[in-house]
């Protein structure tokens, strides 16, 4: 039977790693986003805005997708913001499809807050949940938008009968610019600061997370996590983790990023020095650099996220994921992290986004 993908933040490090993935493997793919992509062949492009029904359903019209892969989110000032509008985006999209009815599957991409909590209180030293972390464990007693997301796909699933996956990756590895979580990007970003003016390359995090035990996602694990869910009948109306499949210590990999540009690495004091802070004024130095190597773009805040890449390194346990829900499923690639870096810098600095 024929399959057609609508892809929801094709934009993104994820869904635009989903596309490609569901190309390659023959279907129909649209990938919808507010400023859609136009360098992924043959994914059919669809601007709309989710937050606006009347023109969510123009941009729709026309469209009968089998499959959606959703992989987008908007951040707002509170978690009850977040809530409002993130929910409102799942249920607005899940609503114009409904009179279709050729709908099958539904998956939604969110993340480790689901264990951790949300953003205020995601580098606190607040309740810590036990690692690795399951899916297994229960929803932590908090507002969380990841929550309000899910719950309008399961609203959604039992009114139009179709089924469900939820897939929790960790920090996502991958390319895209204007994207508002992207540590290996901001890892690359700062590391080519560093290498141009002599700074330290000086890990910004948290000894918990220098010494700990981590995991992190290749945007291309993902991709295929959720391709082989979408094609598993026993995978369906689950939820996922999904990582690498190896841990390390940052003690190891930051020398690893470091060797890769050719700089060394800053012996680590114990102290979180946030990266957003020592960033904070490099825009002009970004955009001479900029034009000084050729780069592609010029706008530091379209590359870098040292605010996200700052919680994540900052907090205050060490934080890895089980996957043994899925590996007995049958799901088993694996990708080795440093080399989930290394392609992702030799990737940027193909496309002249680092010099």
């Amino acid at each position: 039977m024929k399959r057609t993908a609508l892809v929801v933040g094709a934009s993104g490090i994820g869904g635009s790693s989903i596309a490609r993935e569901l190309v390659a493997n023959g279907w129909t793919v649209y990938g919808l986003a507010r400023r859609p992509r136009s360098d992924i062949a043959t994914v059919l492009p669809i601007a709309a805005d989710l937050l606006d029904p009347a023109g969510l359903d123009a941009a729709l019209a026309g469209v009968s997708p089998t499959h959606v892969f959703i992989t987008s989110w908007m951040r707002r000032e509170t978690e009850a913001e977040n809530i409002r509008v993130n929910a409102a985006m799942v249920r607005n999209l899940l609503a114009a499809l409904s009179s279709r009815k050729t709908l099958r599957h539904v998956a939604l991409v969110t993340g480790l807050k689901h264990y951790l909590g949300p953003f205020e209180a995601y580098a606190s030293s607040g309740t810590l949940p036990d690692t690795p972390l399951r899916e297994s464990q229960p929803r932590l007693a908090v507002e969380n938008f990841y929550y309000a997301q899910e719950d309008e796909v399961y609203a959604a699933a039992d009114r139009d009968r179709f089924t469900w996956t939820i897939h929790r990756p960790h920090t996502v590895i991958g390319k895209a610019v204007g994207n508002a979580m992207n540590l290996g990007t901001t890892l690359a970003v700062y590391a080519s600061i560093c290498k141009e003016t002599g700074r330290p390359f000086r890990f910004p995090g948290s000894e918990a997370q220098w010494k700990g035990l981590s995991d992190v996602t290749d945007a291309r694990m993902l991709a295929r996590q959720l391709l082989w869910a979408a094609d598993t009948d026993a995978a369906r109306n689950e939820a996922f983790n999904i990582t690498n499949g190896d841990v390390f210590r940052w003690n190891w990999l930051w020398h690893k990023i470091a060797g890769w540009f050719g700089i060394e690495a800053a012996p680590f004091d114990g102290t979180i020095q946030p990266l957003e802070q020592i960033m904070a004024n490099d825009g002009e130095l970004w955009r001479d650099m900029a034009k000084r190597y050729g780069l592609a773009e010029a706008d530091l805040d379209r590359l870098a996220s040292p605010w996200h890449t700052d919680l994540d390194l900052g907090r205050p346990i060490e934080v890895m994921t089980d996957m043994a829900k899925s590996r007995k499923l049958g799901f088993s690639a694996y990708q080795a992290t440093d080399e989930s870096f290394f392609d992702l810098f030799g990737e940027l600095r193909i496309e002249r986004l680092i010099p």
